[in-house]
């Protein structure tokens, strides 16, 4: 596939190299060109460009920014971004610190950070996923009891299909735990991936869907 990764932090360099690790051409997007420069330097054969140059160049386009600059981000990309799938790999983190570990979000129980965007580009065709392991374990995780799992919700089954052919490469398990409303779920186990980070210094957990 070609692959347009819209960011500059180490979640979207991240996702980058892990794209063309595994053989597919990849643009990754900033605002700042410069802040890519040192990553381009060591990934030659990448391309870079603006968020609207990658959402443009990818088949498939992943959102790895900030949060709350996740829709202005999406704005950015025009409308070359319509029709996409989109990998969401955002969390709502409120500019504030961890109480007792527990990071604070800017949405409600009863609502989303996928929700709002996909109501804000209902021709966007979002996937949440990545959102809920850190960066160093995204690409080929490694442990001793097995593939972790990699919890998905989107409104596009075959935007899910294409997400989940990503996933199983890059090697999780897929739970794909339905529509876009299930993002309240998944988005707070970044929440809960960060409790045992802070609590316990430990930073290279991943959860793990176990069935009967």
């Amino acid at each position: 596939m070609k692959v347009g990764v819209m960011g500059s932090g180490d979640v979207a360099k991240t996702l980058a190299a892990g794209f063309l690790q595994h053989g597919h051409k990849v643009m990754i997007g900033s605002r700042e060109a410069a802040k890519l420069a040192d990553w381009r330097a060591e990934h030659s054969m990448a391309a870079t460009g603006s968020f609207a140059d990658a959402a443009n160049f990818g088949d498939l386009v992943v959102l790895a920014v900030k949060g709350s600059a996740a829709a202005e981000a999406v704005r950015l990309a025009g409308d070359g971004i319509n029709g996409k799938v989109v990998i969401d790999a955002t969390n709502p983190i409120a500019d504030a610190p961890p109480v007792n570990g527990v990071l604070q979000f800017y949405t409600e129980l009863n609502d989303s950070q996928m929700e709002r965007l996909q109501r804000e580009f209902p021709l966007v065709r979002f996937v949440k996923a990545f959102n809920s392991v850190g960066n160093a374990r995204m690409v080929n995780p490694q442990y001793a009891y097995g593939r972790p799992t990699m919890f998905i919700c989107g409104n596009d089954a075959e935007a899910k299909a294409v997400v989940s052919g990503a996933l199983d490469e890059f090697g999780w398990d897929v739970a794909d735990m339905g529509a876009v409303e299930s993002a309240r779920a998944i988005e707070p186990l970044c929440m809960l991936w960060c409790i045992h980070g802070f609590t316990q210094n430990e930073w290279t957990h991943a959860f793990k869907l176990l069935h009967a």
